[in-house]
C-alpha cells in the first residue's frame, strides 16, 4: 500500500528531471467516462470489484473504518460492511462470501453485507488476492507471516507462510501459479498452489525497483510488474523469470491489472494522477499507447472484465502538512471533506 506523499511541486521537478512527461501521449483510446464524487469521511485504501454480481468495494478508514459496498453499473450505494481497520476485500462469487483484509479477517455475506465470523490470523493483513481455480484467498501482509491463504468455502486457514519479505500484488494463472511481488526485496515470488510453497524468485532490481502492482496475461504467461523506482513497468516471461522489456510509467504505482479483452496492461500512478496504458502487440512486442491524466490520488485499481472499465478511487486533498523542509518530503494534505471519488476509464 502506498501512502501519497510528494507534493504538486515535487512531482514537476521529478518528471521534469526524469523526461517522463514527454514519453507517452496523453492523447489516446481511452478517457475518463465518469466520476462520481461519493463523498464519506475517512481515507481509502484498495478499490476490488465482483463483476458476476456488479458490485465495487472500496475500504474507508479512519473514525468509521468499514468496506463502502456500491453497484458497479450505476455507482449507486449499496450498503456497508462495518469492519475494523480494513485495506480491501475479495469477493467468491461463487459462495458469496467476502473477505476484509482487517485483522481478525472479516468474513461476510456478499449478499447480506453481514458478518459470518471473524479468522484470526497473524501478520497484519493489507492486499489480497481471490484465485477461482481453488476458491482460495490470499492474504497479504507485510509482517511475517506475510501469506495468509484461506478457503472461501468455510473460512478455515489452509496454510501461512512467508516469501522473503514485504508483498504488493500477487497475480495466479489458475494452473497452479502464483506470483506475487516483493516490494522491499525487488523480486517476485512464485507459489505452486499445490504445495503452497515458495519454488522461485524473479529478479527485477535494476530494471525496476519497489514493485507494488502485478498483473498478468496468463495465456501467454507474461507478468507486468509496475514499480515506483526507477518507474517502470517490467515485463517478464512467468515461466522462467526472463525479463522481456522495461517501459516508463508514472510516478507512485499502486496497483497494475491486465484485460485479455484488449490485450492491455494498466498502471495506475497516484503521486502524477495518472494511468498508463501498456498494449500487448504480440508476446514479444510491448508499447505504452496511452499515458492518461485522472486525478491526483488515483493510486489504486480495480478491471470490471464486461465492461472493460477500470475503477479507480481518490479524494481531493488539501495543502501538504507539514510542509517540505529543504531537500525533504512533504507530508500528504488532508482530505477535503466529501471529496471521495470513484473514477471510471474506458474508451
Amino acid at each position: 500500500m502506498f501512502r501519497l506523499g510528494l507534493g504538486i511541486a515535487t512531482v514537476v521537478a521529478i518528471c521534469a528531471s526524469t523526461g517522463w512527461a514527454q514519453q507517452a501521449p496523453a492523447a489516446g483510446p481511452y478517457q475518463v467516462l465518469k466520476t462520481a464524487k461519493v463523498g464519506g469521511d475517512g481515507g481509502f485504501d484498495y478499490v476490488n470489484v465482483d463483476v458476476e454480481n456488479r458490485r465495487l468495494y472500496i475500504a474507508r478508514t479512519g473514525k468509521t473504518p468499514r468496506i463502502n459496498v456500491y453497484n458497479l453499473d450505476t455507482l449507486e450505494p449499496v450498503g456497508e460492511v462495518m469492519t475494523t481497520n480494513a485495506h480491501g476485500a475479495v469477493i467468491d462469487p461463487k459462495t458469496n462470501h467476502g473477505f476484509a483484509t482487517t485483522k481478525p479477517i472479516t468474513m461476510f455475506d456478499s449478499k447480506t453485507l453481514a458478518t459470518i465470523k471473524t479468522i484470526e490470523v497473524q501478520g497484519n493483513p493489507d492486499g489480497a488476492f481471490f484465485d477461482p481455480s481453488d476458491e482460495r484467498a490470499y492474504i497479504l501482509s507485510h509482517a511475517s507471516p506475510h501469506v495468509t491463504v484461506i478457503d472461501t468455502k468455510d473460512g478455515s486457514i489452509i496454510k501461512s507462510f512467508d516469501i522473503g519479505g514485504m508483498p504488493e500484488q500477487a497475480a495466479g494463472d489458475g494452473k497452479g501459479h502464483l506470483y506475487i511481488d516483493v516490494e522491499d526485496k525487488d523480486n517476485i515470488a512464485v507459489v505452486d498452489t499445490k504445495t503452497l510453497d515458495v519454488t522461485a524468485h524473479y529478479d527485477v532490481a535494476g530494471k525496476g525497483g519497489t514493485c507494488a502492482g502485478l498483473a498478468m496475461d496468463a495465456k501467454n504467461h507474461i507478468l507486468f510488474a509496475a514499480c515506483r523506482n526507477p518507474a517502470n513497468m517490467v515485463i517478464l516471461n512467468a515461466d522462467d523469470g526472463k525479463i522481456i522489456t522495461t517501459l516508463p510509467i508514472g510516478m507512485g504505482t499502486d496497483g497494475a491489472t491486465f484485460n485479455p479483452n484488449t490485450m492491455e496492461a494498466f498502471s495506475s500512478q497516484g503521486i502524477d494522477g495518472t494511468l498508463t496504458i501498456i498494449k500487448e502487440n504480440s508476446p514479444t512486442s510491448f508499447v505504452v499507447e496511452q499515458t492518461l491524466p485522472t486525478m491526483n490520488g488515483a493510486r489504486t485499481s480495480a478491471l470490471d472484465i464486461k465492461t472493460n472499465h477500470i475503477i479507480l478511487i481518490t479524494a481531493e486533498f488539501g495543502p501538504p502538512t507539514p510542509p517540505a523542509q529543504p531537500g525533504g518530503r512533504p507530508g500528504r494534505g488532508q482530505i477535503v471533506p466529501d471529496s471521495f471519488s470513484i473514477l471510471v476509464v474506458g474508451k
